[in-house]
């Protein structure tokens, strides 16, 4: 792809898009950890100083993708807990019912999950103080948000709800880095089998730690 030189607002904007598009394909291909600036570069067509135009960093354009897979991931959850949460179940069952929920949704989408974890390791890092104050101010509307559809399905939490939030997401993250063991890590369960408690699988390993939250919040607001 050979571009000229953006000049309007619109083509601005236009190559913006493109540069996150492109990178949000990488993804699927690859992990985070293997994203590349230069690589980013010459799928865009454009030379690195070029795209350093537009994103300070390549950890710019990934936070970026990051705050539009967290607002993507919040419109479609909110339809997935009313269909999956019977609001006439007592509140144990809501909560464990609401983690279920929140956690095969995460499951699915293994690229926002891997943008989870590496958020606070690597992708806040290398960038301006300005660009982390623009993320953390969204993904503070998108705690926000996540909260509201906790205490509307389990309003026992009460004003326990945005940090049982918070410590999910982070939950979420570290627990997917802790799923995808390396392969002498997959060796050594598969050579001891008394290591197998050891071994996580995303999705329940995550319901069970949110339900945990949920109905310790539950106690702790009486």
């Amino acid at each position: 792809m050979t571009f000229q030189r953006a000049r309007s607002a619109e083509q601005r904007e236009e190559r913006r898009r493109t540069i996150l598009d492109t990178a949000l394909k990488m993804l699927d291909e690859m992990p985070v950890a293997e994203v590349s600036l230069n690589e980013l570069s010459r799928r865009v067509g454009l030379a690195k100083s070029n795209v350093l135009r537009y994103f300070e960093s390549r950890e710019a354009v990934l936070l970026e993708l990051l705050d539009r897979a967290l607002r993507d991931w919040l419109a479609e959850v909110s339809g997935e807990v009313a269909a999956g949460v019977a609001p006439d179940r007592p509140a144990p069952e809501r909560a464990e019912a609401f983690a279920a929920v929140v956690s095969r949704s995460l499951a699915r989408r293994t690229v926002l999950c891997d943008l989870i974890g590496a958020q606070a390791g690597v992708l806040e890092h290398n960038v301006s103080t300005d660009v982390v104050v623009r993320f953390k101010r969204s993904a503070l509307g998108g705690l926000d948000a996540m909260a509201e559809l906790l205490r509307r399905t389990v309003p026992e939490v009460g004003g326990e709800a945005a940090p049982v939030c918070l410590l999910a997401m982070i939950l979420a993250g570290g627990l997917w880095t802790h799923c995808r063991p390396s392969p002498s890590t997959r060796a050594a369960y598969e050579a001891d089998p008394a290591l197998a408690a050891l071994r996580l699988d995303l999705a329940p390993a995550l319901a069970h730690g949110l339900a945990l939250l949920i109905t310790g919040a539950m106690a702790r607001n009486g």
